[in-house]
This record gives structure tokens, C-alpha cells and sequence, in this order.
């Protein structure tokens, strides 16, 4: 059995819902970073007995926020003795626009990932991009290099869009196929 773990920032609990919405089906852990980037006792640790690590952050002005930038400047220790090299990683991010330039966070994911040496899993899924599709549809944002889900500014996370938490729930389960496959 893998061991995933998600480590996220969320600024309003909207990242929060969603992580928590990947980890209810991958059977993942959270791991929080709190309002000034750091993990909690014990975090560094979770990371290092996990077989996949998740990223998880808003995307704050084109980019994911400066607290999970401050986790991930501090993961040069683990970078110095490859320490996550060969560990599957994924990542998520939310926004308030339906582009928001979420692909730019997703990217810095994916080159974190690499920095360490990591094996990187997408999405999987087709997008739901016919006239007949609504944002309730499975992957209506279409993202395969990771999760995107959109929440409007005003929204609270009660509100939060039932199409990206189900598309949330369905990359949670992608992700745990993945890690079963690996781990084979």
C-alpha cells in the first residue's frame, strides 16, 4: 500500500475543500501550510515516508501563493540528498477565474517535482467541453497536466463549484491507481 501525502496552502479554504476532496478518494493525508509557509511538527517526516506527494496551492497573481514558495524553498534539504527522487508527485490549484493563469502554478509544481527528481501524474480525463457540458460536468476546466478548479471571489466554500469537487474526487482516485500501479 502507498502512502500519499498532500501538502497545501489555502488562503480562504477553498484549497482546503478541494485537497480534502482528492485525499477523501486517493486515501491520502493532509499536511497544511500554515499562514506563514510552515509544516506543522512532524511534516518533514510525513514527506519523507510518502510514495507520492501532491502540491497544493491558490493561484495568487499568476503563481502559486508565498507560502507554499517558502515550503518549497525549504524542501532544498531534501532536494541536497534526493531524498524524494523516484517519489510520484501531482498537483492541484485553485483560483477565482476560470484561467487565472493556473497553468503557471501547475508548472511551478511540475518543475519542483523534476528539481527532485520525481515521477509526475496527470489528470487522466477528458475534458467536458461540449455545448451540452455545464460547469457541474467532470473536468469541465479541462486540465491534464493537473487539477484546476475555479471558485469566484465572493464564493464561499460552501459554494464552491459540485463539478470541481467531483473532478477533485475523481483525480483523488486517478492518484491512487497511480500509486498502486508504481508501487507494483
Amino acid at each position: 500500500m502507498s502512502k500519499i501525502v498532500i501538502v497545501y496552502h489555502s488562503g480562504y479554504g477553498h484549497t482546503r475543500k478541494i485537497a480534502e476532496a482528492v485525499a477523501y478518494t486517493a486515501g491520502a493525508s493532509l499536511l497544511a501550510i500554515d499562514a506563514e509557509g510552515n509544516l506543522p511538527e512532524g511534516g518533514w517526516e510525513q514527506l519523507a515516508a510518502a510514495s507520492m506527494i501532491v502540491f497544493g496551492s491558490p493561484t495568487y497573481m499568476g503563481a502559486a501563493s508565498w507560502q507554499f514558495k517558502k515550503f518549497a524553498d525549504a524542501s532544498s534539504k531534501p532536494w541536497f540528498t534526493q531524498a524524494w527522487k523516484d517519489k510520484l508527485a501531482a498537483g492541484f490549484t485553485n483560483s477565482a477565474t476560470l484561467n487565472g493563469d493556473k497553468l503557471s502554478t501547475l508548472s511551478y509544481f511540475f518543475t519542483l517535482s523534476q528539481q527532485h527528481g520525481m515521477v509526475w501524474v496527470g489528470t487522466g480525463m477528458h475534458p467536458k467541453n461540449a455545448k451540452a457540458h455545464t460547469r457541474d460536468d467532470i473536468n469541465n476546466l479541462g486540465g491534464y497536466s493537473g487539477l484546476i478548479t475555479a471558485t469566484p471571489s465572493d464564493a464561499s466554500v460552501d459554494e464552491m463549484v459540485p463539478g470541481d469537487v467531483a473532478t477533485a474526487k475523481a483525480f483523488g482516485q486517478r492518484l491512487a491507481e497511480a500509486a498502486a500501479k508504481f508501487a507494483r
